[in-house]
């Protein structure tokens, strides 16, 4: 039996679904006719290429916890010939945010919340549990593989395996195309309000910390806009003093994490509408 053979066979054990990689990280088939992927067959997709298979067996598809299946003689020559291991995190309920470069480790390091980490050939694999929509280059050096997709295997890794976190799910999201933002003016309440603001000063360092707590957000980031919003609306809304400038510095904050300009103008909607303004 080959080292890689009892590699998979231990890791379905734990759940997870595995298949066999040729050189260069390609997956065989798991049927004769499509040894070597002769038939042409898709890996990314969930049905078979151009060949009779009476199941998927190309890529992440064949991926399997059946220990019978990876014991069949169909996959015996690929596990003689196996270069490595790979298994479907999204099947398995995982995702891994595969860095691959010593800047994208740094930003993952700044922005993301630690958990276990498996070092590779070039970077890192980062594990989180949850499985999400699988997506490439969704920043320089930064892959996210989970669902329809396949992952080597290189190892338990280090650490304690974080939940999926909100600012990771965003990275697959493909939001329109930037635009301006759409300032929201608010009003001063019925009459007028007094105006508490002894200088411009305060105003300016109240937007200014809005903007860095928005900045900051890690996670659960429209939760935070919204609340953020609330906050500066609840001090400084009732005069009349916030201006179409003050309120586009906070919608491109917001937008700089991934918020559309629809999703800033309901959360600011929203926050008027809870303080009464």
């Amino acid at each position: 039996m080959s080292s890689h053979l009892q590699t998979a066979l231990r890791l379905t054990a734990d759940g997870l679904p595995v298949l066999p990689l040729r050189k260069g990280k390609v997956p065989f088939g798991n049927c004769p006719a499509c040894a070597q992927n002769a038939c042409g067959g898709r890996p990314n997709m969930k049905t078979p290429g151009p060949c009779t298979c009476p199941v998927p067996c190309h890529g992440w598809a064949a991926a399997t916890t059946d220990p019978h299946v990876i014991n069949a003689p169909t996959w015996a020559r690929a596990w003689r010939e196996a270069a490595a291991v790979a298994y479907h995190p999204g099947g398995a309920g995982l995702t891994v945010v595969d860095l691959d470069s010593a800047e994208a480790i740094g930003w993952a390091r700044a922005t993301l919340p630690g958990t276990r980490t498996v070092a590779t050939t070039r970077g890192e694999h980062w594990l989180y549990r949850g499985a999400m929509q699988s997506a490439n280059a969704v920043r320089p050096g930064v892959d996210i593989k989970s669902t329809m997709a396949y992952a080597r295997w290189l190892g338990p890794g280090v650490g304690t395996m974080a939940g999926l976190p909100d600012v990771v799910r965003a990275l697959a999201v493909k939001e329109p195309a930037p635009t301006r933002p759409t300032p929201v003016t608010v009003p001063a309440m019925g009459g007028g309000g007094e105006c508490p603001h002894r200088t411009p000063t305060y105003l300016d360092r109240g937007i200014a910390m809005a903007e860095q707590r928005i900045t900051e957000a890690r996670e659960a980031v429209h939760a935070t806009v919204y609340r953020t919003f609330l906050a500066v609306l609840s001090t400084h809304g009732r005069c009349g003093c916030l201006t179409e400038a003050h309120t586009a510095r906070l919608f491109t904050a917001a937008q700089a994490k991934g918020e559309t300009a629809r999703h800033c103008t309901d959360a600011w909607t929203n926050a008027l509408t809870t303080l009464g303004l």
